[in-house]
């Protein structure tokens, strides 16, 4: 019941944030006694079920971002095929350090957004959205996390997309790299699959209403509950590295 549970509010957070959710869900189970590699697995699997089922809801919304997503998705793909090879040789404490790093670099990105984006933006260099869908998906997969914590700000502060595309592009991002992640993870015999089932099922319910309701929330309030959601995640973090 309560893998269901946390099913159920990672879906949430993943729909309304564009997020794979692994945020969210890696410190819960971290406090529920699972390790950091354990919560990395069930994470990835949970992302699996939740960005294909979410891609498919913002697809709805909006076809026009596709174009780039594939591109980003690809790059991303490529590069969760290693993190298979990260996790296996790499300590719980270095990637839950990583982990920190990577959500105050969101945190500092995400307050000086222009949440509406800019009118000019111009079409994207497709080797620059791979390169960006590579690197972001090597990382992720290694710390359970979909990839959006990194990829939304960088979208939406470097390349200027409207902060609500960038999440829907976000959650897109997640399908690839997810599936490598549990390929790669898979592989190397790190997947713990009963509890991933368990709450990536659970979470497609918390999918469908937490896109309902970012699609109706105004884009400047949206900014707003972004930037709580990832300062609570930080600081949660920060408990448990340095205060604990």
């Amino acid at each position: 019941m309560e893998l269901i549970f946390l099913g159920i509010i990672t879906g949430f957070v993943s729909g309304f944030f564009g997020v794979g959710g692994g945020m969210i869900l890696v410190p819960m189970l971290l406090y529920t006694g699972f390790s950091m590699k354990e919560a990395v697995a069930i994470s990835i699997m949970q992302m699996v079920f939740s960005s294909i089922y979410g891609s498919y809801l913002n697809s709805k919304q909006n076809k026009s971002l596709l174009k780039d997503g594939i591109i980003i998705g690809i790059g991303g793909f490529c590069g969760g095929l290693l993190s298979g090879l990260i996790v296996t040789n790499v300590s719980n404490e270095f990637l839950e350090y990583l982990f920190f790093a990577i959500l105050c670099f969101a945190v500092y990105r995400l307050l000086i957004v222009q949440p509406a984006g800019k009118d000019d933006r111009k079409s994207q260099n497709k080797l620059i959205l791979f390169i960006i869908g590579f690197v972001i998906g090597m990382i992720a997969m290694s710390i359970g996390v979909g990839g959006s914590v990194m990829l939304t700000p960088i979208l939406s502060s470097y390349l200027h997309y409207p902060l609500k595309d960038a999440a829907s592009l976000g959650l897109f991002f997640v399908v690839f790299s997810s599936v490598a992640g549990f390929s790669s993870l898979s592989i190397a015999g790190s997947m713990l699959y009963k509890e991933g089932a368990i709450i990536g099922v659970s979470s497609l319910i918390g999918v469908y209403l937490g896109i309902k309701l970012k699609n109706l929330t105004k884009i400047t309030s949206y900014k707003k509950i972004v930037l709580v959601l990832y300062i609570g995640i930080l600081l949660s973090m920060v408990n448990r590295i340095f205060l604990s």
